[in-house]
């Protein structure tokens, strides 16, 4: 049986793989686990609860509702807030945990629990061992230790939270945006509202696009992974720039006045450089992972700023920034962290601060951007493979050697499961963009005779 907690929690079909006793068990057994560990001693536990607006997040909070109340924690309902929100209030409101119901990116059925420690930081994977070893101890049978009476959670709305948020993110801006005419691309999803109020509040005329959801059409054709209709409506608006979210609102990708995408990695260079002149890029050191870009890599060099890079999550990423003290993080697919102001990827965030610093220096997103190059980059997801097989497989193995004999110093490969999606993701870089297409589609096909 494989492990329930991805690198972003548990996810799956919503009432399939993640069904409501599911999400009632573990809710229960995070409870447990937690106040074991300590974490709610000499006080009477609060849990902050937020989630995307899926429809079957409508069921699934109730079960995690249920579930924590059951278990003696009294429960803020936040309602409809992206991820770094309800990791910002859960820090904010000195809670003791806090639970995102979201599958980010993922098609609509998909959804997901992702839980929070206290301050908003991630669970260490030791405590989510635990909650799924304790989770599957019960659900097999074992009874619960239950309160009674008073001991019972207590549940009420926390609506303050939308304003409570929106305050901190433009709060921590270095300069505001009046001036920038700025398109903002919500994925149907959980910044719908957030994130335009922010650029709002912080100056920008904002145009929307993917505001609208109706608890079906989250990141349908809209948001970070459809940026097709936001290149448009930015050039058919005349915009300075434009931003897209996923559906929980932890990613940012943008793009130029001339409808041009700019990638994390790029947008993790340009805060580089903004932070460094700013005084406030610890050690020197940007953050990223195994699948940045090498041009990314290059940039840094040539700008004499260090690059640390971790394995794919930005959980990873944001555990070497911890460890070590750095302040910015990231990974190419738009997840950015700020380490004064968050405490995990927040896409309203990044893109205020992307476009604060197009405002402060009076340049052109496109101008900023061109701290780096992007090297062709080509990344295929093989569906229908089993994916936990990869590290074994010989044939596979052999087939990333000769690639890599292939490509020699100018390129290179990086081959591996996904820890959200069942897919194995095959990614090549080149100098040469037909030459980095045809040594990732022969590993493709590798990795289907492997693996399926």
């Amino acid at each position: 049986m494989g492990r329930l907690f991805g690198t972003d929690g548990v996810r799956g079909v919503a009432n399939a793989d993640l069904t409501a006793e599911m999400a009632l068990g573990l809710s229960v057994a995070a409870a447990h686990v937690l106040a074991e560990a300590g974490t709610f001693e000499g006080h009477r536990p609060v849990a902050v609860v937020g989630r995307d607006p899926r429809a079957s997040g409508e069921f699934l909070e109730a079960a995690v509702v249920a579930g924590l109340a059951s278990a003696g924690v009294d429960v803020l309902r936040v309602g409809v807030l992206p991820t770094p929100a309800v990791a910002y209030l859960t820090g904010a409101l000195d809670a003791d945990l806090g639970v995102m119901l979201s599958a980010s990116h993922n098609p609509m059925p998909d959804n997901g629990i992702k839980f929070f420690a206290r301050g908003g930081h991630k669970l260490a994977d030791e405590l989510e061992d635990r909650i799924e070893t304790t989770y599957r101890a019960h659900a097999s049978g074992e009874p619960w230790d239950r309160p009674t009476g008073a001991g019972v959670g207590r549940v009420r709305e926390y609506g303050e939270g939308f304003d409570k948020y929106v305050a901190h993110l433009v709060g921590v801006l270095p300069n505001r945006l009046d001036g920038l005419k700025v398109v903002v691309d919500g994925a149907h999803g959980a910044a719908s509202r957030v994130s335009p109020e922010a650029f709002n509040r912080a100056g920008a005329e904002v145009i929307t696009i993917g505001t609208d959801p109706d608890g079906l059409n989250i990141n349908d054709g809209y948001g970070s992974t459809h940026l097709d209709r936001l290149k448009a409506a930015v050039l058919e608006h005349g915009a300075d720039l434009g931003v897209a979210h996923d559906g929980d609102a932890d990613r940012c990708l943008a793009v130029d006045a001339a409808g041009e995408e700019v990638d994390g990695d790029q947008i993790l260079a340009v805060l580089a450089l903004a932070l460094r002149e700013a005084g406030t890029l610890r050690e020197n050191t940007v953050v990223g992972t195994v699948m940045s870009n090498l041009g990314f890599k290059l940039a840094m060099r040539r700008e004499g700023v260090e690059l640390v890079q971790t394995a794919v999550g930005d959980r990873y990423v944001l555990e070497e920034m911890k460890e070590h003290g750095y302040a910015l993080g990231g990974e190419q697919s738009g997840h950015v962290i700020v380490l004064d102001h968050a405490t995990t990827g927040d896409g309203t965030l990044t893109g205020l601060l992307l476009a604060a610093r197009v405002a402060a220096t009076g340049r052109t997103l496109a101008d900023l951007a061109r701290v780096m190059e992007r090297l062709p980059q080509v990344l295929i997801n093989v569906r229908d493979v089993d994916k936990s097989r990869v590290a074994a497989s010989a044939e596979l193995a052999a087939a990333v050697a000769d690639a890599e004999r292939e490509l020699g110093e100018t390129g290179r490969v990086l081959l591996r499961p996904s820890g959200t999606e069942p897919v194995v993701r095959v990614m090549v870089e080149a100098a040469d963009i037909d030459q980095a297409r045809s040594v990732a589609g022969r590993l493709a096909d590798v990795v289907k005779s492997a693996l399926g």
